[in-house]
């Protein structure tokens, strides 16, 4: 094939969601780009470099992590709302988002004027929309529910403007990354989505879009998103479900928490919005396929969730970087099913988190008094 026919090959490619393309051997996920955007992955060496200061000069950061956590994503946008009111909420350098957390991401990423956005996503009964059963597929395809719905959600919110917005601010310097988990490499994919949204590929709409929705496609419940890469002058596709089975809050990457002191800028700044409780949550589990694998999913990425807030709380006091963090109270009634997309469940965690961004006590500095919440 002409190396010059390649470019648009990629793009039909991309924008065809990858129906034709064979899947990537392992020996070529691993050297795999995304056609016309060599840069839309943060390899461990680049977020070493970003989180450790060294792309400004070593000047401290303001990050702010977002967690997944499904419905409880409600929680964040309204604590993002009350934060902003405040007259508090920074300005960010970098801002992540694994899952539910994703789909905040980019509006948390632009600002307070994007407030409304989220609002209108979490309150106004969209979401009630997502739970389409997928006919035959339940029971023989990949996921329980459709993806056009979720699709849909993203391209009405997530539309061309914002993704023109989001790499506007990436051009003065800032970082929003999102979180997906390769299931082919068992392995966290950090995406850099200013690179994506300022880049000249024709397929850079329909791509940032993609990747929030494999961030936020609980296995077994959403069908995964198949990634169109290119490895050794052929096309593939990876296959990329949600970023919190793997990853569900990044606050800083592997590669850094485990880094050197003396190597790492000090006094920056952590904020971490964790979409649910810390804490673990009894609750009756019916015994149907749904509600076993959303429970399952849900027990899993608890347990990982509080793992990286350990590391990440320890990181934090080991180079001398403020860590904040906020969770649902544990005395707080939720859902013990992440996709239980209620209207008036989301109304009344908005509202709570809203009242909880807008006061002191909204961040706790501390693992203990998070967990401990309202208990």
């Amino acid at each position: 094939m002409p190396r010059a026919t390649l470019p648009i090959l990629c793009t039909a490619l991309l924008l065809s969601a990858c129906a034709s393309l064979p899947r990537a051997p392992l020996i070529a996920s691993a050297r795999a780009t995304i056609p016309q955007i060599p840069l839309a992955r943060i390899s461990p060496d680049d977020g070493y470099r970003i989180f450790a200061g060294s792309r400004r000069g070593a000047v401290p950061l303001t990050i702010l992590a977002l967690s997944g956590g499904g419905a409880d994503g409600s929680y964040g946008a309204g604590f993002l709302k009350g934060w902003s009111d405040s007259g508090l909420r920074p300005d960010f350098d970098i801002v992540t988002g694994s899952s539910v957390g994703a789909l905040i991401a980019p509006f948390a990423f632009l600002g307070p004027g994007y407030d409304g956005r989220l609002e209108a996503i979490f309150t106004s009964g969209v979401t009630e929309n997502l739970m389409r059963i997928a006919g035959i597929n339940a029971v023989v395809g990949s996921g329980v529910f459709k993806a056009g719905p979720m699709k849909d959600l993203i391209s009405k919110y997530a539309d061309d403007r914002i993704i023109d917005a989001v790499g506007a601010r990436y051009r003065k310097g800032k970082m929003l990354i999102v979180v997906t988990t390769n299931l082919d490499t068992q392995g966290t994919t950090l995406w850099n989505m200013g690179e994506i949204a300022s880049s000249d590929s024709p397929g850079r709409y329909e791509l940032f879009r993609n990747l929030l929705a494999a961030s936020a496609a609980i296995p077994g419940i959403f069908p995964p998103a198949l990634i169109a890469v290119e490895s050794g002058g052929n096309m593939y596709s990876e296959m990329h479900v949600d970023g919190g089975v793997t990853s569900n809050i990044l606050a800083v990457p592997e590669s850094v928490l485990t880094a050197h002191a003396g190597s790492l800028a000090t006094k920056s700044r952590v904020f971490v919005i964790v979409n649910g409780k810390l804490s673990p949550d009894a609750s009756y589990t019916s015994d149907l396929t749904l509600p076993i694998v959303a429970r399952s999913f849900q027990t899993s990425v608890k347990a990982n969730t509080r793992n990286a807030m350990i590391a990440t709380y320890d990181f934090c006091k080991r180079n001398n970087w403020d860590f904040k963090a906020t969770a649902i109270d544990a005395g707080k009634l939720t859902t013990s099913d992440p996709t239980n997309f209620d209207t008036d469940y989301m109304k009344e965690l908005y509202v709570y988190g809203r009242a909880k961004g807008g006061s002191a006590s909204g961040f706790q500095s501390n693992l203990e008094g998070l967990r401990g919440q309202g208990s």
